[in-house]
């Protein structure tokens, strides 16, 4: 069995997951291919275009070419494996599909998504299908994207598309100002590593979006006929410290657990199997507590200080059923960096290069460093900036250096309005200076643009304007090529301390 099948389904329809497009969809309509529920079998049903399918199915094709459909996914992320689905599909299955994915920003039209604009690249190239069958494929490639293009070849039917994989959200978003998160949540990148049974509903239901929509829809057990209890652990989606613990025990009335604990461990690096042993050392977090059927249960007050943690197990007694499970938390300031990184690595060249054209104005060095992704931590990012700065030449510092507003006040230069704001803040120190230190600056930046042909460059942060003053007249007795080298060093200071900015929502 592969192992990515543990991985949520980024396109199931259970988090938002369409198919926006398809070019034919004659005997089966496109929305069917996202359908949480397994496809079945009507051998007696027709309807007027042909036999009924639970599945997605182009006409027969009689002139050149091949059909394809494109797929929104519910939950942006790193793709780990697909499922191509064809079952009941005997006599009408495609050949041989391929799969192409894009990250893009927002949520695109059709008639954009269909265009040459969209830079597609394919993840999984033109492979044999079986009929009848669920054929499993994994993928290698590592980066986050938002949208599929699913081919068919030349024609035919699928029933579903699974494709599992690592959510990867806007983590630049969901962490502005300390906001709490579900961190258990699927759509967050929380999963259930597994259970000791889970033999009428998968654990993984546990963490959907919503309350469940029937028993089915939940973690539920056997029921226990000797002794001990039943339980599951879930993995956070990033390192926090909870606030409150949600056990929804929705639809199970006659079969919901009598009482339940929630205990938790901070061991990033652990295996579900090492998680499971009987010496592992759970910290409690939520005591043993009754529970109620068809109830959403929420602790606050009732939870014990836990500090920092990982992992979360919740325990049921004896047996029984959960609907949903939810741990809310705010993330520690030490796991922000590595999920600010995951976001750096996600974006879309298109949208990359913004993004790191705000740190330094040099077209150049913003493409190297998109490129050079992904990063594997902070000390790797910056090891990446400073070697690509270290081959710039005269023509990509002068770009950079345009893009700086004049310190003391002046036009922004090429900055959007975030890096603006960054000016902004790194110049404080000429915010409150003296009318005379301000007329005396606007003189020697005019100066210097005469001499040197560039903006006078210093890293501000934390400098007084007076400060800055007395640099700027000790510069102007360099030589021009020592000069551009004391300000390359400036850029190379500023550039890194927006770099760190990036990291800190």
């Amino acid at each position: 069995m592969s192992e990515f099948l543990a991985l949520v389904d980024l396109a199931s329809e259970r988090f938002g997951g369409m198919v926006e497009y398809a070019n034919d969809e004659f005997f089966a309509e496109k929305e069917n291919l996202l359908t949480a529920a397994e496809p079945v079998s009507d051998p007696a049903r027709y309807t007027d275009h042909g036999k009924w399918m639970d599945g997605w199915e182009s006409r027969r094709r009689r002139t050149p070419g091949h059909d394809f459909c494109i797929v929104r996914l519910g939950l942006p992320g790193v793709i780990r494996g697909v499922v191509v689905d064809t079952s009941f599909f005997t006599g009408n299955f495609p050949e041989a599909c391929s799969i192409d994915a894009a990250n893009l920003a927002g949520s695109p039209p059709v008639d954009e998504l269909t265009s040459d604009a969209i830079a597609w690249t394919t993840i999984l190239p033109r492979t044999t299908l079986a009929g009848n069958s669920h054929n499993l494929f994994e993928i290698a490639d590592g980066h986050r994207y938002t949208h599929l293009r699913f081919h068919i070849y030349p024609d035919g039917g699928v029933a579903r598309l699974r494709v599992h994989g690592l959510p990867v959200p806007n983590w630049r978003r969901l962490l502005a100002h300390g906001r709490t998160l579900d961190l258990v949540a699927a759509a967050n990148g929380g999963r259930a590593l597994g259970a000791n049974d889970s033999h009428y509903g998968a654990p993984d239901n546990m963490v959907l979006p919503g309350r469940g929509i029937h028993m089915g829809d939940g973690w539920e057990t056997r029921r226990r006929r000797g002794p001990g209890n039943d339980w599951t652990i879930f993995q956070l989606a990033a390192e926090g410290v909870v606030d409150l613990v949600e056990v929804d025990t929705c639809h199970f009335k006659g079969n919901y657990p009598d009482r339940c604990t929630v205990e938790v461990i901070r061991a990033p690096a652990a295996t579900f199997e090492e998680l499971s042993r009987p010496e592992t050392a759970w910290t409690p977090l939520l005591s043993m507590t009754s529970l109620r059927p068809h109830t959403l249960h929420a602790f606050d007050d009732e939870l014990v200080e836990a500090g920092p943690v990982t992992h979360a197990r919740l325990s049921i007694f004896p047996d029984g059923g959960i609907s949903r499970f939810h741990v809310f938390g705010r993330v520690t300031e030490a796991a922000r960096e590595g999920l600010m990184i995951d976001w750096l690595n996600g974006l879309s060249l298109t949208e990359a290069l913004p993004v790191f054209g705000r740190c330094c104005g040099s077209a150049r060095w913003a493409t190297d460093l998109a490129i050079a992704r992904p990063f594997d931590g902070k000390a790797a990012l910056l090891e990446a900036s400073r070697t690509i700065m270290d081959g710039l030449d005269r023509e990509d510092w002068l770009e950079a250096f345009a893009a700086h507003p004049p310190i003391g006040g002046g036009e922004n230069g090429a900055q959007d309005a975030v890096a603006s704001r960054w000016s902004e803040h790194e110049q404080a120190g000429a915010h409150t200076a003296s009318d005379d230190v301000l007329e005396q600056l606007v003189e020697v930046n005019f100066a210097y643009a005469e001499k040197f042909e560039y903006t006078y460059i210093v890293c501000a942060t934390g400098q007084t304007a007076e400060a800055m003053l007395e640099l700027a007249r000790a510069r102007m007795d360099n030589e021009p090529g020592e000069e551009l080298k004391v300000a390359a060093g400036e850029q190379r200071k500023i550039t890194e301390l927006r770099l760190l900015r990036l990291l800190a929502p």
